[in-house]
């Protein structure tokens, strides 16, 4: 068992994956991304999606480091979409129909309208064209998209995220700017538990924390599994929190 330990928004957060995994997922993949970079002069993108607590987060750190333990020959930067979540300013001021009654985003952070995506898709654009951009960054201390951003410049960047892969209006071109993508699929009931311990680290009570999973992050988690376009690489989640094809 390999065993990390990583900040992701502000969080401790633990993660482990089996020799397995390694051998039989994450280094055939490594591979063919850098056999994709030595084919072409430019930068090469990798989209990871996946339900709300399915553990993308940490895979795309692990995988970094991964990339970064190993002798290839290009650098590997891994980011996420969280940073596009509008500011609460913002959703503070909107509002959505749900179930005949309009509630505020901020109530609902975290579905695929409280976040901008005209900002996501110009980003993923420029990563395609810039040789360096700056990158939004969410801070899960804040609850808010934190004032600093992150420079991302590397050859290969896996960019990680719920909706990148959605196959509704606005978001279905998406999936056309990256060179590789990649899906976890993971039932929310295999999730839940994940979903409300990680809210209550955020300082909510757990009654505030089941409720938002009810009424949010399950709900997202439905709608990744049930409409996001065929990635080109799947991997599931286990009850045991493993991966497998």
């Amino acid at each position: 068992m390999i065993k990390k330990t990583y900040m992701v928004t502000g969080h401790q957060v633990e993660a482990s994956y089996t020799e397995e995994e390694v051998t039989d997922l994450f280094m055939p993949l490594l591979n063919q991304l850098t056999e994709l970079k030595s084919q072409t002069e430019n930068r090469v993108i990798v989209f990871l999606a996946a339900p709300p607590g399915a553990g993308k987060t940490t895979l795309s750190l692990f995988l970094e480091d991964l990339y970064k333990d190993n002798d290839y020959p290009y650098t590997f930067q891994a980011i996420s979409m969280d940073g596009f979540h509008h500011r609460n300013e913002y959703l503070d001021q909107h509002d959505i129909e749900r179930n005949g009654e309009k509630v505020l985003l901020r109530k609902l952070k975290g579905i695929p309208e409280s976040f901008d995506l005209q900002s996501l898709h110009s980003h993923i654009k420029a990563l395609k064209t810039q040789k360096t951009i700056e990158w939004p960054i969410y801070d899960r201390m804040l609850h808010d998209v934190s004032p600093d951003t992150q420079k991302v410049d590397a050859d290969i960047v896996l960019v990680e995220g719920n909706y990148l892969l959605l196959d509704k209006e606005g978001w279905n071109d998406l999936h056309q700017l990256c060179d590789l993508s990649v899906m976890i699929k993971a039932p929310v009931e295999t999730v839940r538990d994940r979903l409300v311990k990680r809210k209550q680290r955020g300082g909510t009570s757990e009654e505030e924390a089941v409720l938002h999973y009810e009424r949010t992050d399950r709900v997202n988690g439905e709608l990744v599994m049930s409409h996001s376009v065929e990635a080109d690489l799947t991997y599931n989640l286990t009850l045991e929190g493993r991966l497998i094809k």
